[in-house]
């Protein structure tokens, strides 16, 4: 069996899911915000085995069953009155193949973590300030000029979503505020195309993304409907950096983000082990949402002698 942890209201896990099932192969779709106050999860051994499952909604699931899964985008438990802290799940334990595994996706969403990974491999990244000093954001920023400065979150969540912004000279005297909360700075670099690069297993998607004109041009997805999208091969070098930068990470999974200069150069902004691809996939037909399922179903036909967690 496929496990899907997410949540009905997610459209790529629900989109995955219909895949899977038109293609015959059992599949379930896990909300962990059902456990522990809507959901009993029982996990036995009899001195020999064990078997565990999660009954909710009028529906079980046989986790022992569960040969590979997806860590997609699980919510918080919903905990009983009283209890203030989350209570351990069981996922280390079962006998399946991740994408991308909990601990190692946690891990990797961290962008300081990110960047000292993707330069190791031989990416290039912009020029950062990762910082609570607001002494020395004032000392990056006075290097590169306000115009060439950019900032952003540490952890960009569903439910607190931020865009890249371009700093203006009015924020300066906001500045001492970092002290509170720490802020990436990073050097704007100018580039004649976003590139989004959606990996899924072995395969890898490539899309050249260039904002509406006259629109935000730090972060196109500020206006997502105007932008324009097209399909595209990487460089071998940099197909080959991204293979081994996702290994490093320990992913199967990651929507990366790039920027392509003019002189043809790509830059490494961050990865997101569970990032969005289908406003991707539906203005470029790349079959991203077939080659998730596709992955799954492969890892779950897996031999267990082959798989490894």
């Amino acid at each position: 069996m496929i496990l899907i942890v997410s949540h009905a209201g997610d459209d790529h896990a629900v989109a995955v899911l219909a895949e899977l099932d038109r293609g015959g192969h059992p599949v379930a779709l896990l909300d962990t915000s059902r456990y522990p106050r809507h959901a009993a999860l029982n996990q036995e051994f009899d001195g020999r085995t064990w078997r565990r499952a999660i009954a909710f909604d009028g529906q079980t699931i046989d986790l022992t069953a569960c040969r590979a899964a997806w860590w997609r985008r699980p919510q918080p438990y919903t905990l009983h009155d009283g209890m203030t802290h989350d209570v351990p799940g069981a996922w280390a334990a079962l006998d399946c193949v991740w994408v991308n595994r909990p601990e190692l996706d946690a891990v990797a969403h961290h962008k300081p973590y990110q960047l000292a990974v993707a330069t190791r491999v031989g990416l290039t990244a912009p020029r950062t300030l990762l910082t609570n000093d607001p002494a020395a954001a004032r000392r990056f920023i006075e290097e590169l000029g306000v115009s060439r400065t950019i900032y952003k979150t540490f952890l960009a969540t569903e439910s607190c979503w931020r865009e890249t912004r371009a700093l203006r000279d009015e924020e300066l005297t906001l500045l001492d505020s970092v002290a509170i909360a720490p802020v990436i700075f990073q050097e704007y670099v100018k580039a004649e195309a976003d590139v989004r690069v959606t990996v899924v297993g072995p395969r890898i998607f490539a899309a050249a993304i260039r904002a509406a004109p006259a629109a935000y041009a730090v972060d196109y997805r500020m206006d997502l409907a105007g932008a324009q999208f097209e399909a595209l091969e990487l460089p071998a070098r940099t197909t080959s950096r991204i293979r081994t930068f996702m290994n490093a990470l320990g992913l199967r999974y990651g929507a990366l983000d790039f920027r392509r200069t003019e002189a043809g150069d790509y830059v490494f902004l961050e990865v997101n082990p569970a990032g969005e691809w289908r406003f991707v996939e539906a203005r470029t037909g790349q079959p991203i949402t077939a080659a998730m399922a596709t992955l799954l179903a492969e890892l779950d036909a897996e031999p267990s002698s082959r798989r490894r967690k």
